[in-house]
């Protein structure tokens, strides 16, 4: 009986997910806790690829500032727990509303420009907001700052365990893929899309497109910077290396390889990146070498990423 394309996705997006649910069993029994370690950084990094993917997938804003609100969600909870404020309910909103703010100011400017404009601008504020924690030495410039303690939630939960932690990620980056499915389903989502293909013709049948694309700019920035603040938990270390473009690079290749404007793409873009840099590195210093041509190839001959594989053995068995 032929596959369908729907249930082909449907199948690879809970089976992804499952196996991120049961990870913690098969560390466990393996004794390769390690791999927990690992797991945790692909979730994170795959929030931070599905807000990238909202704004750039289906919205074609090519963002290359996008990694600055990891750093800003980091230290939205690096920063408090400095002061020996360790509060989760005051971090994670933090880390929200600031990055959302930081993404209302620029994207009001960001967006009023189109292609290698926007690019350009959203590199110059990333790399602003880079040099900005660079040159606070109070928060220890450019070799970073320790968390000491990970975000308390009263009682309620604690990350300290390194299960709690790793649960706490996969509810997240489960409610960022719903969140995206609901947005890009609904008329906003149909909007963003359109302008995408066609800004003109939407806005001349009555669509404000600016006040669209900026709002679902700074959702996409809200949603980055939780996964910053996770991040931030997990490593217990934040520095601005986190915000330099070279990593909003990385989330951008991480969304095409998955299959950018689709759901479930830059989860699984994020895993084979990680995967392929973890495999490569292990064989030899100069990986980049290797992974850099990869990454070429599948641009240039794997049309839609995974995802796009994925179609193309589906259409293949009707």
């Amino acid at each position: 009986m032929p596959i369908r394309l729907p249930s082909l996705r449907n199948g690879v997006m809970f089976a992804g997910l499952a196996g991120f649910a049961l990870m913690p069993v098969f560390t466990g029994v393996t004794g390769q806790p390690y791999i927990l370690d690992i797991t945790m950084r692909m979730m994170c990094l795959a929030i931070a690829a599905v807000s990238l993917n909202l704004i750039l997938g289906f919205g074609g804003m090519i963002s290359f500032g996008h990694a600055a609100f990891i750093g800003i969600g980091a230290y939205a909870v690096g920063i408090p727990a400095y002061y020996g404020e360790y509060s989760g309910f005051l971090q994670i909103p933090l880390a929200v509303g600031v990055s959302a703010l930081f993404a209302l100011i620029t994207g009001a400017i960001c967006l009023r420009t189109r292609g290698v404009y926007f690019i350009m601008i959203t590199l110059a504020f990333g790399q602003m907001v880079f040099f900005t924690f660079v040159s606070i030495e109070e928060y220890g410039g450019d070799d970073g700052l320790v968390i000491d303690t990970k975000s308390e939630f009263a009682g309620l939960i604690d990350i300290e365990e390194p299960l709690a932690l790793y649960y706490l990620i996969l509810v997240c980056l489960v409610a960022a893929l719903y969140l995206v499915k609901r947005i890009v389903a609904s008329r906003f989502g149909r909007v963003i899309q359109g302008s995408k293909s066609n800004d003109d013709r939407m806005q001349a049948i009555g669509f404000n497109t600016f006040r669209y694309r900026l709002t679902c700019y700074v959702i996409a920035g809200a949603l980055c910077g939780l996964a910053g603040a996770l991040l931030g938990n997990f490593t217990g270390f934040i520095s601005p290396d986190m915000i330099d473009w070279t990593r909003s690079g990385e989330l951008i290749f991480m969304v095409v390889l998955g299959g950018a404007g689709s759901l479930f793409g830059p989860v699984l873009g994020t895993v084979v990146f990680l995967v392929l840099e973890e495999l490569l590195s292990a064989l030899t210093i100069y990986w980049q070498i290797i992974f850099g041509p990869v990454l070429i190839l599948v641009v240039l001959f794997g049309r839609g990423g995974i995802d796009g594989l994925l179609s193309r053995l589906a259409n293949a068995q009707r």
